[in-house]
Formats: structure tokens, C-alpha cells, sequence
């Protein structure tokens, strides 16, 4: 596989919407930016075939060599994100139909039914005229297929094809019926053309995960077919060109666990919303990471100024892009890319921000901080790429874990399995504590891990229990928590005592759990274990547990359950389980992963203030990242020698000092 030896600069830039004259001052801009990529054309469905089978590539073909000409790469999109009018005319049976049962009319992007053989006939056409012109120009980095897939479609396409993904899948209707558990409320069917989709139309869908969980898997599965669809396709002229698609900020719709398996690498767009902890914008980074095994990814959009889509688009502040590319960088991203790269002259993101802004000059804040960020981008070169983050703390994330705590009706309306991973993230994120999220399958080596985070494991599939309680029992030590190993793979509850699979290797089982109102709380209050002494807060919902071999190391103090374990700890063969029956506060989570850095070794070895990002990349040298989200000055302590600042060239060792929203970079080569 082909990939660039730099940090790759740029952006969506759409040569469509622009004359001649335009283009080539877009040139001149692009060369004092230091941008060396440009994505295109993202968009251009309609102006590439404006009428079936009929194509002009003409004018791409003259953009593509003048952008080489001018020492720019391009990574290419198949535009299939948006058909053409033509088509949703032509053939209405492309168009989506929504949860209420109306099909969308034609007008926005990613408004395709993605199990459309029309449409799936009609991208494969466009993506072989790419690949024909395309596959082996010089200019050419990346193939980008369509655009923020996420589509939940409800028509009658879907609907027989479920019912046919449902047949594969079960391989019998008295299968199904035993999976589903269809007995309840009278459910049972007889045939699977009698199985609906869970739409609006029938509201005790809603009451019946099973179906909507598999339905979600359903998405993903034929979202992945037609990705494939064109990657194929893709692939076919030129193996070593690497293919992808970018993965929205919104990542629950589909398991990119599964999307990003038959991809090249993974990608996604980054739009944290103003305000927002930076320890967030870190989680997804290490997600991404992590969907790959622990291998770069890209960075494939974030904004150079303010979004327009937001219910309030502030002004990105001063330095505030930087901070966030270097952020991205440290995490594990190879790109710095953008949307978008020149503002656009109408339509619903005319006010989004762009390098090159309405003011059509490099005259402005927003594109002297781009053009100083392209430099350094560009002095830094290749020397981190392809690098790993060195984690020893596991954070297991599922998306059908996600998707069936969320569909479960109880014990609380508010359960947020992407915020509960947050809070948890967090605690490890502000000891500077490195993360892989991994995937828990039956087959996942944990042995590299001397800790296992796994935040409401609701869904224990098959294997999954297994190989945690082998990993800890050969000495690994896991931390879970309430609403954990409740349900098999189809949302069917474990009997036998909670948490089903896992309550020998905790040492417990757990009676009942209480959902706590927003504005109700308990406490905690700490016995044994090594944790830090005196009380702290817990809400949102509260297991009654009972020993069973394990220690209390913490206890509830209010309510009728006053004095019953919350927390518990475990010796299990070699090693040690955790359980945290509540929600606690973020004070107590840092404290406790503290505690756990400590006692595992897996703390940074670099001292530096609080609000001070510090990560590592390691490949052949060793990249040190410190990133200051401060409004004030901070410090940091390095403690090995031979750290040179590889932007300034300047040696760094001992105490070293980070100004307000500043970065440092440093690199030191391994002996």
C-alpha cells in the first residue's frame, strides 16, 4: 500500500464552484499555506454525469493537473454522497424513506437508499470512470467513497432484504422466534415475510429491542456492501492507492468496528462544539486509533474557523486550531485536513469557516495561523508517521453493546453508554494515562494490558466473559462496572444471578439497582483497598451488591442500602477484578486511577501541571507531545535526556514551561 511520507495539509476544496481566474489565485494562497492535499470532488455527481451514462470529466481532468503542476496531491472522492437530480427523478426507488414512513424528496446530500440496486449500479459506473481515468495518475494519494455514511432507511427494498439478512442470519424461523424471544406479548411468527421493520408505524417496536438491535446491525452490514460497492471497484485499477470513507462526528448510527474492517484506514471528522472538554475530542482520536488496532488514522475534516451548523458558531480562538491539530496528531492521526478549504458563495455552509475566507485574500487572521500551521507541518515532515501511541490501558468499547443498553427500556431514561466511556476516559485522560480502546470479541489479546476498563458491558457475546475473567486470572487486573453482564448477544437476560458470566471473577452478585432521579444522589464511603480516604458523591444508579469472595472497599451512606458494598475488589487467580456499582463522581475516578497508575506502573513519566496534554508516539524515535489547554502558563518536567524541540531545533530536558494554549513538539531518536 502506497502512503504519503508527510503530514498530509489541506482539504475539501470543490474546483466546481469556481472560474479559472479563481482557481488558479486559490493556487497562489494554497503554495503560502503550505498545503500539499486538496480532496475533490466531493460534491460533483451532478456535473460529472449529467445524464446517465453520459460523462464529462473533462474539466476535472484539467484541475487535477494543474493542482499536480503546482506540487499538490489530491485524494480523490467518487462524489456519490449526492446523486443527481436525474436519478432521483429517473428511478424515486433510490430515495430514502424515513422512520415515519415518508420518502425524502430529492435536494440534500447522503439522501440515497444504500441497499438501492439502482444506486449501487449507477456509483459503481462512476467509481469505474474514476478508476480509468485516475488510478495511476502522480497526483494521486487517497480514494475517498462518498461521504459521512449513516442513512437509516425504511422502504421496501430494506425491508426484504432484512427479512432475507434475518433468514441468513437465524437460519430458521424457530430459530428466530427463540432469539427474539417472540413468545412475549405474542410476538411468535410463522414466516419471515411476516417480519416488519421497526419503524414509527408500529410503536411497540420500540419495546422490542431484539428486532431494533438487529435491524442496526442490518445497517451496517448492507452500509458496508456499498462502500465495497465502489472501493471494489477502486481497488481493481490500483491495489496500492489506499480507500476510505470519513466517519461523521455522530458515530453511534454504525458499528465502525465493522465499516472500517474492509477500509484502508480509519477517518473521521472532527467538529468539537465550542466549549467542549478537550478530553473528548481525545476519546474519539483514541477510537479511531483503535478501530485499526492501534494504526494511524486520518483526520480527514475540522474547521479552520467557526462551523455554521452549530445553535451557536463561535470564533475559533487564537491558536485554538493549532492546539487541536497537534491534539489529533499526538493521538495517532497522520493528516491535518480541513473543511473547507475556500468559503463558499451560497448554500447551507456559505458561513463555514475556510482557509481562504469570502475576503478572498490571505490577509486574515484565520489564514496567517493555517499558513503558520502548514509551515510547521511541513518542517516536521515525516518523522512521527506511522508511529504507535505505546498504551498499557484498555478502554473496551462495543457498538452493539451501545446500541442494545440504549434500546433498553429501563432502569433510567437517561442512560448514555458514549458519556459513561467519557467519564471513565477522562479520569485515565487528566493523569496523562495512554489509551487504546479496544473491541471486546472472544478472540482479543488483552495480554499487552496491565489494565482492562470495561464501562457497562451490558452485552456479554459469546467468548467475550470468557476471556476476560483468562485475562485476569493470569494476572491482569479489570475495572467494570453497574449495567454489566446483563444480556446475551440478542438482548436476552442472563439468568442466574447479576452479573451473569462475570460474577465469579467479581466476587459478587448484584439484588437489584436503583435509577436515581437528575437532582438525587448518594455518597460513598471508603474502606479498604488502598483507595484514598473520605467520602465521595455517586448518582444516576446504584447497585444493592452482595459478597461473594470479594472486598468492600467502598460503601453507599445514604438510603435503605445505607452500608452495602459500591465498590469491590476481587482476587481472582493472579490477578485482581474491580466493580464500581454507581456512577461516581469525577473527583473519585481520578483518585482511583491514580491509585491504580500507581500500584500498576502505568502512570506518565512526565510531571506536568494540570490542563497539560502529554502523549507519546513511538516508531523508530520517540515523539513526545505537550499540549497546554491552560489559559495560563504551565509547566512540565521531562525526565530522559536527549529531547530536542523539533520545530525550534533547541535541546529540552528538565523543567520546561508551556505558554497558554500552547504546544511543544519534541523528538529524540532511540539508541
Amino acid at each position: 500500500m502506497k502512503w504519503p511520507d508527510h503530514i498530509c495539509f489541506g482539504g475539501d476544496y470543490s474546483p466546481e464552484q469556481w472560474d479559472e481566474a479563481t482557481f488558479e489565485e486559490d493556487m497562489r494562497l494554497f503554495k503560502l499555506a503550505h498545503v500539499n492535499l486538496l480532496t475533490l470532488p466531493v460534491f460533483a455527481w451532478a456535473k460529472l454525469e449529467p445524464e446517465e451514462g453520459v460523462y464529462d470529466f473533462a474539466w476535472l481532468d484539467r484541475f487535477i493537473d494543474r493542482i499536480w503542476q503546482n506540487g499538490i496531491q489530491v485524494c480523490l472522492a467518487t462524489s456519490t454522497c449526492s446523486q443527481p437530480a436525474w436519478l432521483s427523478r429517473r428511478y424515486p426507488e433510490v430515495l430514502p424513506v424515513d422512520i415515519e414512513g415518508r420518502k425524502r424528496t430529492h435536494g440534500m446530500r447522503a439522501f440515497f437508499c444504500v441497499n438501492s440496486p439502482k444506486y449501487r449500479e449507477r456509483a459503481a459506473a462512476l467509481a469505474h470512470e474514476f478508476g480509468k481515468r485516475y488510478a495511476h495518475h502522480p497526483a494521486l494519494a487517497f480514494w475517498h467513497v462518498s461521504n459521512e455514511y449513516g442513512t437509516k432507511c425504511y422502504c421496501e427494498t430494506c425491508q426484504k432484504k432484512f427479512r432475507r439478512w434475518l433468514e441468513k442470519r437465524y437460519g430458521s424461523i424457530e430459530e428466530l422466534n427463540a432469539r427474539w424471544n417472540t413468545a412475549f406479548w405474542g410476538r411468535t411468527v410463522y414466516d419471515f415475510d411476516e417480519i416488519m421493520l421497526p419503524t414509527a408505524c408500529n410503536d411497540d417496536y420500540r419495546f422490542q429491542p431484539a428486532i431494533e438491535l438487529d435491524y442496526q446491525r442490518f445497517v451496517t452490514d448492507t452500509t458496508r456492501e456499498c462502500f465495497l460497492n465502489e472501493a471494489e471497484v477502486l481497488r481493481s485499477y490500483n491495489p496500492e492507492i489506499p480507500v476510505f470513507t470519513n466517519i461523521s462526528g455522530f458515530i453511534k448510527n454504525l458499528d465502525q468496528f465493522a465499516m472500517t474492517q474492509v477500509q484502508d484506514a480509519a477517518a473521521w471528522d472532527n467538529y468539537p462544539a465550542p466549549g467542549e472538554a478537550p478530553h473528548i475530542a481525545a476519546l474519539k482520536h483514541d477510537v479511531m486509533r483503535g478501530l485499526k488496532g492501534g494504526r494511524s488514522f486520518i483526520l480527514a475534516e475540522q474547521s479552520p474557523n467557526q462551523q455554521n451548523w452549530q445553535p451557536y458558531n463561535k470564533l475559533k480562538r487564537p491558536g485554538e486550531v493549532r492546539r487541536l491539530t497537534y491534539q489529533a496528531l499526538a493521538h495517532g492521526a497522520d493528516t491535518a485536513l480541513f473543511f473547507q478549504m475556500r468559503q463558499s458563495a451560497a448554500g447551507q455552509e456559505k458561513f463555514h469557516g475556510a482557509l481562504i475566507s469570502h475576503a478572498g485574500h490571505e490577509n486574515t487572521r484565520v489564514f496567517r495561523e493555517m499558513a503558520q500551521l502548514g509551515g510547521e507541518l511541513e518542517r516536521l515532515g515525516g518523522c512521527f508517521l506511522g508511529s504507535r501511541v505505546g498504551a498499557r490501558t484498555a478502554l473496551l468499547m462495543d457498538w452493539e453493546n451501545w446500541w442494545a443498553l440504549e434500546n433498553s427500556s429501563g432502569p433510567s431514561r437517561d442512560m448514555d453508554y458514549l458519556d459513561m466511556l467519557a467519564r471513565y476516559y477522562e479520569a485515565l485522560w487528566s493523569g496523562n494515562v495512554a489509551v487504546d480502546v479496544v473491541n471486546p470479541r472472544e478472540d482479543t489479546d488483552y495480554s499487552r494490558y496491565s489494565l482492562v476498563v470495561a464501562p457497562m458491558l451490558y452485552m456479554t457475546r459469546p467468548g467475550v466473559a470468557e476471556t476476560l475473567c483468562g485475562y485476569v486470572r493470569q494476572g491482569g487486573t479489570l475495572v467494570t462496572t453497574t449495567m454489566s453482564g446483563l444480556v446475551d448477544e440478542n438482548d436476552r437476560c442472563v439468568f442466574g444471578e447479576y452479573p451473569g458470566k462475570l460474577r465469579e471473577m467479581l466476587g459478587i452478585w448484584v439484588e437489584e439497582t436503583d435509577a436515581l432521579r437528575p437532582e438525587e444522589h448518594n455518597g460513598m464511603r471508603m474502606l479498604k483497598g488502598g483507595l484514598p480516604e473520605g467520602a465521595y458523591a455517586c448518582d444516576f444508579l446504584c447497585d444493592l451488591i452482595h459478597l461473594r469472595g470479594a472486598e468492600a472497599a467502598a460503601e453507599y451512606t445514604d438510603d435503605f442500602y445505607k452500608g452495602m458494598p459500591v465498590v469491590t475488589r476481587n482476587t481472582y487467580g493472579q490477578g485482581t477484578a474491580w466493580y464500581i456499582g454507581t456512577r461516581p463522581s469525577g473527583k473519585f475516578l481520578f483518585d482511583f486511577f491514580s491509585m491504580l497508575g500507581s500500584s500498576l506502573g502505568i502512570g506518565c513519566e512526565v510531571c506536568a501541571d494540570p490542563g497539560v496534554e502529554v502523549t507519546f508516539r513511538e516508531g523508530e524515535g520517540k515523539t513526545l507531545f505537550l499540549i497546554n489547554h491552560n489559559g495560563e502558563e504551565a509547566s512540565a518536567a521531562i525526565p530522559e535526556k536527549g529531547y530536542v524541540d523539533l520545530l525550534s531545533g533547541k535541546a529540552v530536558e528538565g523543567k520546561c514551561t508551556i505558554g497558554p494554549g500552547e504546544v511543544l513538539v519534541l523528538g529524540k531518536t532511540k539508541r
